[in-house]
């Protein structure tokens, strides 16, 4: 089995898909205007509108209401991606910071309240973990 996506439901799916498109520099590949996937080496970030929902299970999904999952990115250079975002993102959850178990990481939310974390590994315990 292989993980290949995760979805966020949204009532307005042109803004998160700008959001993300800035935010992880991957252009959106639209299947209709309810429905935009970025695709990632890793995995791909499928954004959909509310009434997608209703073809799984009606009332199953509900837009900004996460509470639970944090979307994360693997980077290269989190403190850069900090520079960049600064201006265009709000307010950061936290800034950069390195955490104990080797990730520097970068927390902030996207434009419905879903966390959002880019991290880079930087001990060599988590180099080694995350080496491509």
């Amino acid at each position: 089995m292989d993980f290949v996506s995760i979805r966020i439901i949204t009532s307005d799916v042109a803004r998160l898909v700008e959001f993300y498109e800035r935010a992880i520099g991957v252009r959106a590949v639209w299947a209709t205007e309810d429905f935009a996937e970025l695709n990632t080496a890793g995995a791909t970030l499928a954004i959909a509108g509310t009434p997608t929902v209703a073809l799984f299970a009606p009332g199953s999904a509900r837009p900004a209401a996460n509470h639970s999952v944090i979307i994360e990115f693997l980077v290269d250079d989190v403190d850069r991606v900090h520079q960049n975002l600064t201006g265009f993102v709000t307010g950061f959850v936290a800034e950069p910071t390195t955490m104990p178990w080797g990730n520097r990481s970068l927390l902030l939310r996207d434009p419905d309240g879903n966390l959002v974390n880019f991290f880079t590994p930087v001990t060599a315990a988590a180099v080694e973990k995350f080496a491509r």
